[in-house]
């Protein structure tokens, strides 16, 4: 009896479907699929997302720098720029003097590729600041009609932090 019994099972489980005969299902619903879309994509304008990444991307990240102070007894001023999604920014100021004191600026940002140029547009009632993009990962500090600032320019660089690889001007 237990022969039959052996036999009998064995039987059925070569009888159940083995994973030839499931990938073969799967293989059909994958050719389903991919005929359904094609079906589609037959019908779809693809022109809106043909063309070239847009470059704002290349700009989001952390740029930290030490820029030359005006205040009297201000060996500088630490910055962190913080460049997110949705055009967002964060700017954290730091004189580096005795009696310091972080300043915290958030608002919009928004790039003018034909000029090179970053805008920060602050949320509270400020003027708005302008970078000036010298490559991926170096913003130029500007004034605020656009221009140089007086002296050395390399003295205004911020360097994204992914791309400086230290984080030495970082300011927490």
């Amino acid at each position: 009896m237990s022969n039959k019994v052996f036999l009998i099972i064995l039987g059925l489980l070569l009888n159940l479907p083995g994973p030839a005969r499931a990938e073969s299902d799967m293989q059909i619903q994958e050719k389903a699929l991919k005929a359904r879309e094609m079906n589609r994509a037959g019908t779809m304008d693809h022109s809106a997302h043909t063309g070239s990444a847009p470059t704002a991307g290349k700009f989001r990240g952390v740029f930290y720098g030490y820029l030359p102070c005006q205040e009297e007894d201000c060996n500088g001023l630490k910055m962190t720029l913080s460049l997110n999604p949705k055009n967002n920014y964060l700017l954290v100021t730091q004189p580096a003097k005795l009696l310091n004191r972080e300043s915290f600026e958030k608002g919009k940002y928004e790039w003018d590729e034909g000029k090179g140029i970053v805008v920060l547009t602050p949320n509270k009632d400020a003027p708005q600041r302008r970078l000036a993009i010298q490559n991926e990962s170096t913003l130029r500090y500007l004034a605020t009609d656009g221009g140089p600032l007086p002296g050395d320019q390399d003295q205004y660089l911020l360097q994204r932090s992914d791309k400086a690889g230290n984080r030495e001007m970082h300011i927490h």
